[in-house]
This record gives C-alpha cells, sequence and structure tokens, in this order.
C-alpha cells in the first residue's frame, strides 16, 4: 500500500510523533516535512498529516500547504497534531483544522484526529507519547487494511 506521512515541525517533538507514526504504520509508509516542494504522492492510498499546534491552529507552513492539497477523492486520511497538555479548549488542535483540509479536498477520514502531548511550548513530549503515537499508527493502518 502506498502510504505517505507528511509532517511540519518547529522544535522536532512532532517530527518524533511523524516518525513514530510511520514505524506504526508499516515498513511502507514514506515520511516527508512540509516545505515549499512538498506533493502528497501519487496513487497514495494512505496519507497522515500532521503539524505543531500553533495560535489555536495549524501554523502558517502547514496553512499554506493545505491550502495548495490536490483533490483527495476516494485517499484514506488522518490527522495528528502536538499541543501542550492543556485542556484542548484552551490550547486548540492543529489536527481539527487539518482534518477539516483534508475532508474540504474530498478524501475519507478513517481516524478522529488525534494530539499527542508536549510538555512546554518546545517540549518535551509526555513520557509515552512515542509509544502511543506508534500505536495509533497501527491502528489507523488497520482501518484500511
Amino acid at each position: 500500500m502506498n502510504v505517505q506521512v507528511i509532517y511540519d515541525s518547529q522544535y522536532g517533538n512532532t517530527e518524533r510523533v511523524a516518525r513514530a507514526i510511520a514505524e506504526g504504520l508499516g515498513e511502507d509508509a514514506r515520511v516527508d516535512r512540509v516545505d515549499d516542494g512538498t506533493r502528497v504522492e501519487a496513487g497514495v492510498a494512505l496519507l497522515v498529516i500532521g503539524g505543531p499546534t500553533q495560535g489555536h491552529g495549524a501554523g502558517p507552513t502547514m496553512a499554506t500547504f493545505l491550502q495548495r492539497l490536490p483533490q483527495l477523492e476516494g485517499v484514506a486520511v488522518a490527522a495528528f497534531d502536538t499541543r501542550l497538555t492543556w485542556p484542548k479548549l484552551l490550547s486548540g488542535a492543529a489536527s481539527d483544522r487539518i482534518a477539516r483540509a483534508l475532508r474540504d479536498h474530498g478524501a475519507h477520514l478513517v481516524a478522529e484526529p488525534e494530539s499527542f502531548l508536549v510538555t512546554g511550548r518546545e517540549g518535551p513530549l509526555v513520557d509515552g507519547e512515542l509509544e502511543r503515537a506508534t500505536s495509533w499508527g497501527h491502528a489507523v493502518r488497520t482501518t484500511v487494511g
């Protein structure tokens, strides 16, 4: 199966989560950091996108990437973020914005948006979050087959 994980990361925490998710998704998962040249692979069957929560939503790099997404009709997708341990009402969650953009581009959300927690603005990740990310990736892959 063609599996791609696309992420943005400011302090490295979200990158670590993206790589842990990819581990759970399987050895065929490709991991790409968002930049001006990042594209969704042709023929992708499962696409997972995530980034850090900034200003209650996705940061500017991710927001720009989401605006230029192609139509994703029939593509299975999932969204994740990293955010502070605060209640979601106070911190926001980039994964909600990412999931909305994916649905708006015709994709099929196969898992609820997921947050992985950091202890402070620059991290580190809360203990156990990388293991949880790997498990979440495996669960997402299982829903697709």
